[in-house]
């Protein structure tokens, strides 16, 4: 189901009158993008096997203001528990790593009740822990009795639980005024009462643990609580890891950002960060950082300088040796400074972010990373060449790195052409993470996947072997693709998004726009070997049949643009195709990244001037804040598909008050001004909670008091590519050089529109 259906389909199913084919189209997957998008956020697929952090730590810090997201309170008078919007507090004055602790303020009364659950699993996480003991950092200004302090218990993702423990386990009390590590095994839940269940709690699949009342002694207490994770109860003695033997600090207008080499022979689950006053200032900790990246930004204002030195920890806790010393200062930066930083901390994603073996980009990070998403990693080629032409890397390491990603998807499964959605990284093979249907060949994916590769056949067209050999195989890949396979039929009037060799066309979901199909009819009308015919972009993509209608009718619940063309207005902006205001701003960015609109239209519409009214519709809306969500405003809007996001659209129907990051820079092409406002603020105001080892994380709920700390293959290049596009138009350029682009265009009826 999408997202749309997901989040406010209630109560439509058994609506009289409707196509009930066009109706369970609706349901299946209406806005084919924002199926994938939060569908694959919601299924990743494994459980982050390769990394100690996540393997291990529950809580260490949030980017969060006031308090902790992925936590809920509930008290009963007499009793009380310190709550921020129904969360557990933060607390910056106190912490064991920082920025931050929990803060857990109660009075247990006479009769009353009190208790707080901290989630495991955070947001689309799937973390797999390891260890038998679960361990905490605890501080009490006035120190703890054991028999004052709180129960603990855990839960995992079925619904079972352990007996109830004492928060501080085994210790008799609670030293006040200093930092104390708690370890409590997971042999010492034990029922007092006697225990007749045989459903054992799985420690592997924690979901929660909650914190709930003791005993009645009716005094307040103050307790702050750090670095939650699940350990061994026996630590085997051994020599802590080697220290990062190298060390840079970069600085920029308003941070500093450090990267470093990691040592060998020990699993790094996390690395510490310690900064000093220049030129001879004390070390202090001031952050933390997980052990699968090897990049921190470090926020210190303007103009400001600073030493650092960062350590390794293993998952037993032990520190290594400091790393050596690296300075760095901010700077002032204009603003196609600002934009190169913002391209080249993206540009990460795709780079160092990428699959070791396949070169491509995985879906999400956090998330499995042996989980290759397809139209992900077309995106990242166009990253990858902006890279290469901004001098973030060479050009010889871009064409390896192309290589790289031709080997491996010239051995990857293939369905008359066409790839799946998620590839395993390590072998190529189908990863059917929408369920049993799902395991064929995704044209959608593909066609992103094309447009990157399209792109790249242009941009690499040096004389050399390499270069050429490359080029030779795009148009191998290109040419093998059956676009016209995926008609159902030599007489289908639509494309199809999946074929499966055990199911066929069991997932019979037509593309139909507007949304982000576009690139899939411009590409398979454009196919030099297998074409489908121009006529197809009107039976299909623009369809105007009874089934097209009620499609869009079921995903936009409205009637306004379900034709495919619009003709109205919102905030006083003409649209001239797409359903209600516009919808999504993907819709604008995805088949865009390659396709150039500028300066042509169709029988429907000049899609750049479309794209643009989409975009400031969004604008706009976000001005209007008809929910009086916090921050929007000029330099604060964008809806899209992503984390946390709602409907996706800018209406208030779907505005749960989530900011998709990169839905007002991608639209940098359509709303320079705008776009540069929000690039601004998103950096200079709201940088220490948004930019991170890869640029900026997805999304934000000031209302919620949420921050995203999860970077999307699918999101991240949109600021990257649509950037360079609004700076250069390299990427629109390359694309649309390629022989088989305008002929395509010409069958469609694109036309020159001044």
């Amino acid at each position: 189901m999408s997202v749309n259906a997901l989040v406010s389909f209630s109560g439509v199913n058994g609506a009289a009158g409707r196509d009930s084919v066009a109706w369970q189209l609706a349901e299946v997957g209406l806005g084919v993008r924002i199926l994938a998008l939060i569908l694959g956020f919601l299924l990743v697929r494994s459980a982050l096997a390769g990394s100690a952090y996540e393997s291990h730590v529950v809580f260490d810090n949030s980017r969060a203001v006031h308090s902790y997201y992925y936590s809920e309170t509930f008290s009963i008078a007499p009793s009380s528990l310190g709550s921020d919007r129904g969360r557990l507090p933060l607390a910056f004055d106190r912490w064991h790593s920082p920025p931050n602790s929990l803060c857990l303020q109660w009075t247990s009364g006479r009769g009353g009740d009190w208790g707080a659950i901290l989630r495991a699993r955070q947001e689309f996480g799937v973390n797999i822990f390891q260890g038998d003991a679960i361990e905490m950092w605890l501080y009490s200004v006035e120190g703890l009795a054991a028999a004052d302090a709180p129960r603990m218990q855990l839960m995992d993702t079925n619904g079972r639980s352990t007996p109830v423990a004492l928060l501080l386990g085994a210790l008799p009390e609670l030293a006040p005024g200093r930092w104390t590590r708690v370890l409590v095994p997971l042999a010492d839940f034990r029922d007092i009462y006697g225990d007749t269940s045989d459903q054992q709690f799985d420690v592997a699949h924690l979901d929660r643990i909650r914190i709930a009342q003791n005993l009645d002694d009716g005094r307040p207490h103050t307790l702050y609580i750090d670095d939650i994770r699940i350990t061994d109860a026996k630590i085997v003695a051994a020599l802590p890891p080697p220290p990062p033997p190298a060390l840079t600090a970069t600085g920029y207008e308003r941070h500093v950002e450090l990267e470093w080499t990691s040592g060998t022979g020990a699993e790094v689950e996390s690395y510490r960060i310690y900064r000093a006053a220049v030129p001879d200032g004390m070390f202090q900790l001031v952050g933390t950082q997980a052990g699968r990246f090897h990049r921190y930004e470090d926020f210190l204002g303007q103009n400001a300088s600073a030493r650092y030195q960062v350590r390794a920890v293993d998952a037993a806790g032990r520190e290594s040796a400091a790393s050596p010393v690296a300075t760095g200062q901010t700077r002032p930066m204009s603003d196609e400074e600002l934009l190169t930083m913002v391209q080249r901390g993206n540009f990460h994603y795709y780079w160092d972010g990428a699959h070791p073996h396949a070169g491509m980009a995985i879906e999400s990070m956090p998330g499995d990373e042996d989980q290759v998403a397809l139209g992900a990693s077309g995106f990242g080629v166009l990253a990858l060449i902006t890279g290469v032409e901004r001098g973030f890397i060479s050009r010889d390491m871009g064409l390896a790195r192309m290589r790289q990603i031709l080997d491996f998807l010239s051995g990857a499964d293939r369905y008359h052409g066409a790839w799946s959605h998620f590839l395993d990284g390590r072998n190529g093979h189908t990863l059917p993470v929408f369920g049993s249907y799902d395991d064929g060949g995704d044209l959608v994916e593909t066609a992103f996947l094309m447009e990157g590769l399209l792109t790249a056949r242009q941009y690499f067209d040096r004389d050399s072997a390499a270069e050429r050999r490359l080029r030779a195989d795009i148009t191998a890949m290109w040419e093998s693709v059956d676009w016209d396979w995926y008609r159902n039929g030599p007489d289908g009037l639509f494309l199809y998004w999946h074929w499966s060799p055990d199911h066929g066309f069991r997932i019979h979901h037509p593309l139909i726009g507007w949304n982000e199909t576009l690139i899939v009819y411009l590409l398979a009308i454009a196919s030099p070997t297998h074409a489908a015919p121009a006529s197809l972009w009107h039976s299909g993509w623009a369809s105007q049949s009874d089934l097209a209608v009620a499609y869009r009718r079921g995903w936009s619940r409205t009637r306004e643009g379900d034709h495919f063309t619009n003709g109205n207005s919102y905030y006083g902006i003409p649209l001239a195709v797409g359903e209600g205001n516009g919808a999504e701003l993907f819709f604008t960015q995805f088949s865009f990244n390659g396709f150039d609109p500028r300066g042509l239209r169709d029988t429907y519409a000049n899609y750049f001037e479309n794209n643009r009214a989409i975009a400031r519709i969004s604008h706009a809306y976000a001005l209007d804040n008809p929910r009086h969500c916090l921050g929007y405003g000029d330099d604060t809007w964008g809806q899209s598909a992503g984390s946390h996001a709602g409907g996706a659209r800018a209406r208030p129907a779907d505005d749960n008050c989530t900011v998709v990051v990169h839905a007002a820079l991608g639209s940098m092409p359509y709303t320079p001004r705008e776009s540069m406002a929000a690039l601004r603020n998103y950096y200079r105001n709201l940088g220490p909670h948004l930019w991170g080892a890869y640029g900026f994380s997805d999304s934000f709920n000031a209302t919620e008091d949420w921050y995203d700390e999860t970077y999307r293959g699918l999101n991240q290049a949109q600021t990257v590519v649509m950037i360079e596009n609004a700076r250069s138009g390299l990427l629109w350029r390359m694309f649309m050089r390629n022989p088989e682009i305008a002929p395509a265009l010409r069958k469609i009826g694109f036309r020159a529109d001044d």
